[in-house]
């Protein structure tokens, strides 16, 4: 009788035989990327085939981290490096990988990695060497190809932007052996004509047609020219080293043109909105002033000369005032008073006791007699009364008493 044998048992005896076999523990395999699948847990799965068959792949995120340098599309030819096992749940082999790189250009990225690690060291790709891009620029430089699609939008994109920017073309050639040498020769010459900003790029490729982006004489042309540099190489996931040192990258020739030519029409637009800032706050601070104006106006009318005289003169006239009305107070109070002392001295006055029938008796040297020891037989005496004086001598006295 044959033995019987579970599924899970047939699965894990071919899994071991594969772990055994050396050439299926570490192999470089290559092919055409198919049903590539970015899982949200960061593993990649995708199929490797050719011609003659396929195999599934997948490819962990901790070895994505470390193996991939680049984003994986359908259609790309790789070398995928890895070793072969089997899923013993499904019973499915696949192929493991631990690093991918694009087929024929493993040796360029050995090559493209050690010169972007060595830059790097110089300082090249240090954020405080970048130029600021002018916002507004009269002259644009570009560097690429004269024919194909990436002159034709950055002339494009430029002109409807603002039509009267000056676009000075350095015709270069961007790929190939010569590449190279044609494109710092381009930078060079348009640092020379004075240009606002210098555009470096070509359209997309391999990265054998970008390579010329990756050498280091272009690198350093970049990096010590004057003049801002935008580059533009390739698409929006193709990065070169030129892309490191540039002063700003853009992900396409055309992206560079509108990085570099600001729009008219909203160039027009902030001139308007600076003009209404600028007539408001031109009104806000007349307003002020004028507010200020008046206020010192009436300041120096109070401090001026003529104001204080004037101010003396009313403070003058109201004293005076004060001075006229306490006099005449003064005045009217001694009036009356003098009223008074006149009535009590008409009551007190000779005359009047004259003038009521009474008289005034004097000797002849004008002395009043008030008794008659004052006079003696003989005597000349004045007497007054009301009308004159009566001139008399006196004959004798006599007392009250001996009337």
């Amino acid at each position: 009788m044959h033995n019987v044998y579970t599924v899970g048992q047939i699965n894990n005896y071919i899994k071991n035989m594969f772990r055994q076999d050396f050439l299926l523990s570490s192999l470089t395999v290559k092919g055409e990327i198919s049903n590539c699948k970015y899982h949200s847990s960061g593993h990649i799965y995708f199929t490797l085939k050719d011609g003659a068959g396929a195999i599934a792949c997948v490819m962990f995120r901790g070895s994505r981290e470390r193996g991939l340098k680049f984003q994986l599309q359908e259609g790309q030819q790789v070398q995928v490096t890895g070793s072969v096992d089997v899923y013993e749940r499904d019973g499915k082999y696949q192929l493991y990988a631990s690093s991918i790189v694009l087929d024929g250009a493993g040796a360029l990225f050995e090559r493209y990695e050690k010169l972007k690690k060595e830059l790097e060291e110089r300082g090249m790709f240090a954020p405080e060497y970048k130029q600021e891009i002018p916002k507004y620029i009269r002259t644009l430089g570009v560097v690429t190809a004269p024919t194909g699609a990436a002159v034709r939008d950055i002339i494009n994109i430029a002109t409807r932007r603002n039509p009267y920017v000056q676009i000075i073309l350095y015709p270069a050639i961007v790929q190939g052996d010569e590449a190279k040498a044609s494109i710092v020769k381009g930078i060079r010459t348009l640092s020379e004509q004075n240009v606002d900003v210098i555009i470096v790029g070509r359209g997309g490729g391999s990265i054998e047609d970008l390579w010329a982006f990756n050498e280091e004489v272009v690198a350093e042309a970049i990096f010590n020219c004057p003049v801002p540099i935008i580059s533009a190489v390739g698409h929006e996931t193709d990065t070169t080293i030129a892309d490191y040192v540039a002063d700003l990258r853009a992900p396409t020739p055309s992206a560079a043109a509108e990085l570099a030519v600001y729009e008219m029409d909203l160039l027009l637009q902030d001139i308007n909105d600076y003009q209404n800032i600028l007539c408001r706050r031109i009104e806000e601070k007349i307003s002020k002033l004028k507010i200020k104006s008046a206020n010192d106006r009436r300041l120096l009318e109070h401090l001026s000369p003529q104001a204080r005289i004037r101010e003396k003169k009313m403070r003058a006239a109201a004293s005076y005032e004060k001075l006229e009305m306490l006099m005449l107070d003064k005045i009217k109070g001694k009036r009356h008073q003098l009223d008074v002392d006149i009535q009590r001295l008409k009551a007190l006055s000779p005359l009047e006791k004259l003038n009521s029938g009474f008289s005034y008796v004097s000797d002849e040297n004008g002395k009043n007699i008030r008794k008659i020891e004052q006079v003696k037989e003989g005597d000349k005496l004045d007497i007054y009364v009301s009308d004159g004086i009566i001139q008399s001598v006196c004959l004798g006295t006599s007392g009250r008493n001996e009337r």
